[in-house]
């Protein structure tokens, strides 16, 4: 899957767990959690979304993995086939 079609699954996600997130105006290089109010159970539910979006499976020793939009983005990158 092409970075950017991965970059709008996730922006798709995180709207649907906080529909107040403009993806635009974030930094993809800052921690996601220090610019939006996810609390963990918001958090998990978007972890879980990307895993039943994306067919990846995200073991739960990996989350600290997934800190910035760009971490994410990589990580499934990396995951996903082409």
């Amino acid at each position: 899957m092409q970075t950017t079609d991965l970059r709008n699954t996730v922006h798709t996600l995180l709207q649907s767990i906080a529909p107040e997130v403009d993806p635009a105006a974030l930094d993809a290089t800052a921690p996601l959690r220090d610019q939006i109010d996810l609390d963990s159970m918001d958090y998990l539910n978007f972890i879980v979304g990307m895993h039943e979006k994306l067919k990846v499976e995200i073991p739960e020793s990996d989350y600290r993995k997934l800190v910035s939009l760009d971490d994410i983005v990589n990580y499934l990158r990396e995951r996903t086939p082409a």
